[in-house]
């Protein structure tokens, strides 16, 4: 019921993201339906039927995909303060979020199978369509139940696990003030370990130790007065925290000469508590850089076996699917591109910071790099999915396999989940860093700045995107071509 109610009460925006994943749900579902229809039509061809299962699993990953995104925006099961006396924790808020997902899913699943039986005739006894083949509606034969509830219920089982999954209650991490800090400010070295907030260049120089004897000429008092006076300000020194809001934090402890020539350290005033029914905001795991080299290799192994099978068997006839091997290879290159994405965009984020960067430049660049993780995955699956498209219509322009109605059809559903799931992916991290945005508001930046920055972040993602999956796709296609 609590599901119910949050459903009813969301806002629009979250509505019609809801409502995507059960159009992808309901896609997914018919593309399903119909493949069972080929089985029952086809019983003397079962490698032919279990061909277009297996080419259902990429609608299905990209309708799961979209739905854990949805799932992540969804601003009414996000923890908050003081919904843990009530019972709702984050335990109780992750199941929540997976059963709206659920009943998001099995509304399309039903919308599928209605689809399905309306295409055959049996809802208003008309003669079957003509638009699906009728080697796919199984026209006359009677549908097993357990089949059709089994591949029906698939995408919402699949949807809710992946989004329980992804949701659920974790530990805390440790302070980034006891983690390990690489060399460098700006992510200059050590990236992917800690990470430097936009406030970091306002603590320059306030953890440096002065070294016993190094003022002994001074006089004492007035050392003491001017580390007090170093350690106030440094105790109220506002930062802009990794989750994007803006808070005041007490430094660590400061050294301080004293007259005697040792070091004494002046510890700044603690925050204050936090209320004891507060629910902490989930922080979301920074996606770790190292994933680079692993996403090259597996895409360099993409590419190699497909172009090991492809100079094997050839170009595809008419009529036919490309080999076991070049799938094969098509998705390892799609799972290389996947896993590249976040330190791809890390790595942009970083080259904008080169070469004596301005405040448009560096601003861009360190969004960039917070933003990695969040934006990367989604990135490399629609670079992947431009590279598929590109190899499509460049070998398959006429005489290679006619795809069809349902080919068309599973191509829009994974080209809309990868594109809905990256603008998903940005909503999200628009929201994540407002309160960011509101503070250098504050502060006097001009609007126009952050727009311009924006601007500067799209067309650096697009340059080093846009080449990169022109390489590939040639590479893939290259192959295939003769």
């Amino acid at each position: 019921m609590l599901a119910l109610r949050l459903t009813r009460t969301a806002h629009l925006a979250v509505h019609l993201r809801r409502l995507l994943v059960a159009l992808a749900s309901a896609g997914t579902g018919f593309l399903l339906l119909c493949a069972l229809g080929h089985a029952l039509s086809h019983p003397d061809a079962p490698g032919a039927s279990a061909l277009r299962l297996a080419w259902c699993a990429a609608p299905l990953a990209a309708a799961v995909y979209l739905a854990v995104a949805v799932a992540r925006t969804d601003p009414g099961t996000r923890p908050r303060s003081g919904l843990s006396a009530i019972g709702l924790g984050p335990g109780r808020l992750m199941a929540v979020s997976a059963t709206t997902t659920a009943l998001s899913a099995a509304l399309g699943s039903v919308a599928a199978l209605l689809a399905y039986l309306y295409l055959r005739g049996g809802l208003t006894g008309r003669p079957p369509s003509e638009r699906v083949a009728a080697d796919a509606l199984a026209v006359g034969q009677s549908l097993p139940a357990p089949a059709v509830l089994t591949l029906l219920v698939l995408v919402p089982a699949l949807a809710s696990a992946a989004v329980a999954h992804t949701l659920r209650p974790r530990d805390p991490r440790p302070s980034t003030a006891t983690a390990p800090r690489g060399y460098g400010r700006f992510g200059a070295y050590g990236w992917g370990k800690a990470r430097e907030t936009f406030g970091a260049y306002g603590r320059f120089g306030a953890r440096v130790a002065v070294t016993a004897g190094s003022r002994a000429a001074a006089d004492a008092a007035d050392s003491r007065a001017a580390a007090g006076a170093a350690g106030s300000r440094a105790a109220g020194a506002a930062r802009v925290g990794a989750g994007g809001a803006l808070q005041t934090q007490a430094s660590g402890p400061h050294p301080s000469p004293s007259g005697d020539g040792t070091t004494q350290t002046l510890d700044a005033a603690p925050p204050p508590p936090a209320p004891a029914d507060a629910t902490p905001e989930p922080t979301p795991r920074p996606q770790n850089t190292t994933a680079l080299p692993w996403g090259i290799a597996v895409l360099t192994a993409g590419l190699t076996v497909e172009t090991y099978t492809g100079n094997a068997t050839g170009a595809p006839t008419p009529g036919t699917a490309p080999s076991a091997g070049v799938l094969i290879g098509w998705a390892l290159t799609a799972l290389g591109l996947a896993l590249a994405g976040p330190g791809l965009t890390h790595l942009c984020g970083r080259l904008l910071q080169a070469a004596r960067p301005g405040a448009l430049r560096l601003l861009a660049g360190r969004v960039l790099m917070e933003e990695s993780h969040r934006v990367g995955r989604p990135l490399g699956v629609v670079a992947a999915v431009a590279a598929a498209a590109y190899v499509t219509a460049t070998v398959y322009d006429g005489d290679g396999p006619a795809f069809g109605p349902l080919g068309t059809l599973g191509a829009f559903l994974v080209a809309g989940c990868t594109v809905a799931t990256l603008l998903t992916a940005a909503v999200e991290a628009r929201h994540a860093r407002a309160d960011t945005t509101d503070a250098l508001l504050r502060l006097g930046a001009p609007p126009a700045t952050l727009r311009g920055a924006a601007a500067v972040r799209a067309a650096a993602l697009l340059a080093l995107f846009g080449p990169l999956v022109l390489i590939v796709a040639v590479l893939a296609a290259l192959p295939l071509d003769h």
